[in-house]
């Protein structure tokens, strides 16, 4: 019974989030140094693939010691296998269970907006980093992230103020969109290419600080 209502719960968080319009988000800060590694990085408890990797995540969340950080990991194999309804339920019981300041918390919701982000849910996905930039510091994803997203959202002048903190930050890294292959490996082409769209915007009208 227990575990249904925690279902239960899941599932109206998710109807919460993907229903989210306008997201505010924080003003971006002149500078964002902290490479914040603990945040931006794949949460991995089993190694493997496949059943037996799905199976010795179970195992770990009911009776292990990282349960939270398993069941996130089977949140994103449910989000990779297009099982959005049941990726949501894992991810938002990962993340009532977190703080997003948390170093934990932290990468829960760094994971989660990018799979929400892939699936095509940009909104709930500018949620989750903005829930991290508002509790946590200055991390050095946010500027080109937050851009990234804000620009597909239609919010493109928020998107050209957010990537002027990256310019301010590292001109020599963002001011080329010939580097953001080396600077953005993870990220798709088409979504360097989008951020290209918004470097452009930016050497059009470079927006004033503050």
């Amino acid at each position: 019974m227990k575990s249904g209502k925690c279902l239960l719960l899941a599932a109206a968080l998710a109807s919460a989030v993907l229903s989210a319009h306008a997201q505010s988000v924080p003003k971006p800060k002149e500078f964002y140094f902290d490479e914040d590694k603990s945040t931006a990085r794949p949460i991995i408890v089993v190694e493997g693939e496949g059943e037996p990797q799905v199976q010795a995540l179970v195992r770990e969340r009911e009776r292990g010691r990282r349960h939270v950080e398993a069941t996130a990991q089977l949140a994103h194999i449910a989000a990779a296998e297009g099982r959005a309804e049941l990726a949501d339920q894992l991810y938002l019981q990962a993340v009532s269970a977190t703080e997003a300041k948390g170093t934990v918390g932290r990468a829960i919701r760094w994971n989660y907006g990018w799979d929400l982000y892939r699936a095509g849910q940009f909104e709930p996905a500018l949620m989750q980093w903005s829930e991290i930039v508002t509790a946590y510091g200055s991390p050095s994803w946010a500027p080109p992230t937050l851009a990234l997203v804000l620009w597909r959202l239609d919010r493109k002048q928020e998107a050209v103020a957010w990537f002027g903190a990256a310019v301010r930050t590292e001109p020599g890294a963002w001011m080329d969109a010939r580097n953001f292959a080396s600077r953005l490996p993870d990220w798709r082409q088409e979504d360097r290419d989008m951020l290209a769209e918004v470097l452009g915007a930016w050497q059009a009208n470079p927006p004033v600080w503050p």
